[in-house]
């Protein structure tokens, strides 16, 4: 059964090829989230639809902490959110506990917070799937680039016939 999950962090057009890379990612739907007050401004993120038996919340979190600046408190914040935007009590719990677990892997405190999940507004349809049509492109070569490499580099496990 698929489950949902959201993650902000930095450029959804970055975080949204870093998911769509992984097996067991079924979909990514990139654009902007919002939770509850006082956290409900919208900030760039992506939805993920995954199935938990080829990847685990664990793997998702992890790879999520490691292709962004989540040890950071830089002045975008406000526009890109380190997040993990959960749809359910159980799910808040989990990612929380994996958080406290993960943190012992960096040397400085991870930034990223657990927010419940209140609304999603999408892309504008020319954005969607950015990498996929724009991997020449300067933006992609800069940025999406080096962390598809990182991810071949130390989550060869986890990836898609990338």
């Amino acid at each position: 059964m698929s489950q949902r999950i959201g993650f902000g962090g930095g450029c959804h057009w970055c975080t949204e090829a870093v998911f769509q890379a992984l097996r067991g990612v079924q979909q990514v739907e990139q654009g902007f989230i919002q939770s509850l007050p006082p956290d409900d401004a919208y900030s760039e993120a992506v939805l993920v639809s995954f199935d938990p038996d080829v990847i685990q919340l664990a793997e998702l979190i992890e790879v999520h902490l490691r292709s962004h600046a989540s040890t950071s408190q830089h002045t975008m914040r406000g526009k890109y959110r380190s997040a993990i935007y959960v749809f359910s009590p159980n799910q808040d719990r989990e990612a929380n506990a994996i958080l406290t677990h993960l943190q012992q892997d960096f040397e400085a405190p991870i930034v990223t917070r657990v927010f419940p999940y209140a609304g999603f507004k999408a892309s504008q349809e020319r954005f969607r799937n950015y990498f996929k049509r724009n991997s020449e492109k300067p933006f992609s070569k800069n940025y999406i680039d080096p962390k598809i490499d990182k991810l071949r580099a130390n989550y060869s496990e986890l990836l898609d016939n990338i």
